[in-house]
Order: C-alpha cells, then sequence, then structure tokens
C-alpha cells in the first residue's frame, strides 16, 4: 500500500548546472533526499520528527531527460512501503508532464541521539499511509 504523493517544488540554481549546459546528474539525488525529508518533516509527528534522523541506503536513478536552469522542476515522491527501520520511496522528477527522472531509494531510521538504527511502528506508520496500517518486523 503506498502513501499519498508528496510534492516538492525544486529551484534550480546557477551552480546546478554542468559543463553540458544542464543539471548535473548527482544534483537529482540531493533533490530526491531533500523530497523525503520535507515528506517526513510534513507528516510525521513532531515528537518523531525531533528523535529520529534518515540516512539513504541505496538509491536506483533512471534519467529520462534534462533539466535546465529556468525549468519549473517538482519532486513527487511516494512513501511506498516501511518495513521496521527502513522506508522505501519512489520519487519522480518532473518538469510539466515530462518525466525528467525516476528514483527508487531505500532509508534508514535512526535514533537523533544514538545513531542507531530505529524501528518506525505503528504509531508513525499511520500518519503516512492511515489508520490500521501493520507494519512488519
Amino acid at each position: 500500500m503506498s502513501a499519498k504523493p508528496f510534492a516538492f517544488p525544486i529551484r534550480i540554481v546557477p551552480a546546478d548546472i554542468d559543463f553540458m549546459g544542464h543539471v548535473n546528474n548527482a544534483r537529482y539525488l540531493s533533490w530526491v533526499q531533500d523530497a523525503v525529508l520535507a515528506h517526513w518533516r510534513k507528516l510525521a509527528p513532531a515528537d518523531a520528527v525531533a528523535s529520529r534522523a534518515w540516512v539513504a541506503l541505496k538509491h536506483e536513478i533512471t534519467y529520462r531527460k534534462p533539466a535546465f536552469l529556468d525549468d519549473e522542476v517538482v519532486a513527487s515522491t511516494v512513501l511506498e512501503k516501511i518495513a521496521g527501520v527502513r522506508a522505501f520511496y519512489t520519487t519522480v522528477i518532473s518538469r510539466g508532464e515530462e518525466v525528467l527522472a525516476e528514483v527508487k531509494s531505500a532509508w534508514c531510521c535512526l535514533d537523533a541521539v544514538t545513531h542507531r538504527p530505529a524501528r518506525i511502528g505503528e504509531e508513525v506508520a499511520r500518519y503516512f499511509f492511515g489508520e490500521g496500517v501493520a507494519t512488519p518486523s
């Protein structure tokens, strides 16, 4: 069961542009991180936001088209599932109806103080998926 998509507007700045005149591929991963973390901060309860941190475990990215300085770009991210300490997201970066990149990513939730993995329980998952969500062990 996927959560509702979260739209994150992206501002392209001159430093994002590479020698070929378009956005450097590495910037797309920063945008994914920004979108996922903004999604977490928007939907998770304040105590969970304060007590947990996220690290990326894996990104699988497919580039479709380049982005340019004046483009209006949006990262639409969807939390696909939560499994214990891990969260799995799909993020589509687009310019209008054009898909620029598709990213599958896996994230690990950490305790913000100890930096040890921290389980995402149903009490937090329900903010993303609704009531009655069962999270696997």
